[in-house]
């Protein structure tokens, strides 16, 4: 597991669509990789585990978007890594918000996605 980093970036708040944010999917080499979690919350550069996040890895299926339920429920599968989060129960919700605490001290936020779904906004 990784430990948690005391050299972090201010966070930022620069908006991106979901379709700018595509654009971040660790496809082009030459961009950063982001995953965003909770919407309208909040977007990480996790382009540090690249190892982790990149094209064919473990936890790709986050990358360049909003997988914030399959998060919640632990899920690896392409149809839960969705936007919306408000069907997880309470233990599924809890997860992600560990989720989101785990990133908020391990990777750089680089701003906010604009146009979530209005269902979590």
């Amino acid at each position: 597991m990784q430990a948690p980093r005391d050299d972090l970036a201010p966070p930022k708040d620069d908006p991106y669509t979901t379709e700018e944010l595509r654009q971040f999917d660790g496809s082009d080499p030459s961009k950063p990789i982001y995953v965003a979690i909770k919407g309208l919350c909040t977007i990480f550069d996790v382009s540090n585990k690249a190892e982790v996040y990149g094209p064919g890895k473990s936890y790709s299926i986050f990358a360049g978007k909003d997988g914030s339920r399959g998060l919640g429920m632990s899920s690896l599968k392409p149809e839960d890594a969705v936007a919306d989060y408000t069907t997880l129960d309470a233990k599924d919700a809890k997860v992600l918000d560990d989720w989101h605490a785990f990133f908020s001290k391990r990777y750089n936020i680089v701003g906010k996605v604009s146009d979530g779904p209005a269902s979590v906004n």
